[in-house]
């Protein structure tokens, strides 16, 4: 992105954020790399993220944008219809969550023209309502969309989010995927990495090995990264990872890109202030295949993440060896206090 652009987005977040505190609102931040401002509206808990990108073209619209602005329904009548799911890795605040696939769990927003708001907790008590309602009307309202027609060939289908479709989401819908074989040659791998972006193609497609190149390349680069890995669908039609076994020609490719998503969701995992956080890393090769390392490099009480080996100084353990002697903790990913290298023979 050109200096004079940053430039502008800043200028137009800054306006933003001006007309938001002269409304009540103090806690607005600007997070430049995905073009939002995020804040609480008055009287509400729930953070709200604000999408810059339609003010490009419409700053008279940020009048009417501040005016409108309004607490999520208090009634759940009203709230109903304006929720939609979302998968994410890392959400904003506490929000209501529950996890669906590796490193990534549904959450729920109300959905407005130009502002979306994460679901907490709490408004299971302000609707009266239990969670997994909240879950199951956000995906009723994600309709499903129906592709018309039949490959004749290998092909790859891309859906591009314009802010309003939800796409990544429509991997939450059972059945969904499995419903595109026919449009995809063959039964579906799809890719999402990042918010607004889901690619699909036929498993044995000659398309696959290059779409998990693409999908890492998105992933890398994008504001809005989601996962590298490709995902399919299981005998009742849920998504589920595309797996490959130790002999097929991707397995080494699959096995990166899942190392890739456990390397990101770590490093985006809020700190905890009691203990630091041992890191994690990409170890291998593309000859001899990717694993993550945790990385314990003193002797020290530290949380380690989850990892297929794990580094104490100069040695290095498989997890088998480490993990019982770790104890688990609540943290989303999952993290493991590791006491001491005592337990560990020399």
């Amino acid at each position: 992105m050109g200096l004079l652009r940053r430039i502008a987005r800043a200028r137009l977040a800054a306006k933003v954020i001006r007309r938001l505190r002269r409304a009540g609102i103090r806690d607005a931040r600007y997070h430049a790399a995905s073009f939002e401002v995020r804040f609480t509206a008055p009287d509400d808990t729930e953070p709200t993220i604000l999408r810059l990108a339609p003010l490009l073209s419409d700053r008279g619209h940020l009048d009417t944008l501040i005016a409108g602005l309004q607490p999520i329904p208090a009634v759940w009548k009203d709230a109903a219809p304006l929720l939609r799911p979302v998968l994410r890795g890392f959400a904003p605040g506490a929000p209501l969550r529950r996890p669906v696939l590796p490193f990534l769990s549904e959450f729920v927003v109300v959905d407005q023209p130009d502002t979306m708001t994460y679901v907490t907790p709490a408004q299971c008590e302000i609707w009266d309502v239990r969670a997994e309602r909240i879950f199951t009307t956000a995906r009723g309202n994600l309709t499903g969309a129906v592709l018309q027609g039949v490959a004749t060939g290998p092909v790859v289908v891309r859906f591009v989010d314009d802010g309003n479709a939800y796409w990544t989401s429509h991997l939450l819908l059972d059945g969904w995927l499995s419903r595109l074989a026919d449009q995809v040659g063959g039964a579906p791998v799809a890719f999402a990495p990042e918010r607004g972006t889901l690619l699909v193609t036929a498993d044995g497609s000659p398309h696959l090995p290059a779409l998990f190149a693409e999908a890492e390349t998105i992933f890398a680069s994008s504001p809005h990264a989601l996962s590298p890995m490709a995902y399919t669908s299981d005998d009742r039609g849920c998504t589920i990872p595309y797996s490959a076994s130790p002999e097929h020609p991707l397995h080494r490719t699959v096995r990166r890109a899942e190392c890739l998503l456990a390397l990101h969701e770590y490093a985006h995992q809020p700190p905890d202030p009691a203990l630091p956080f041992a890191a994690v890393d990409l170890s291998g090769s593309p000859a001899e295949g990717w694993r993550t390392r945790a990385v314990w490099p003193r002797d020290t009480p530290m949380l380690l993440p989850e990892a297929d080996e794990v580094q104490l100084g100069d040695r290095v353990l498989p997890w088998s060896e480490v993990a019982p002697h770790l104890t688990a903790t609540a943290h989303t990913p999952a993290r493991w206090l590791a006491s001491s290298w005592d337990c560990f023979p020399s």
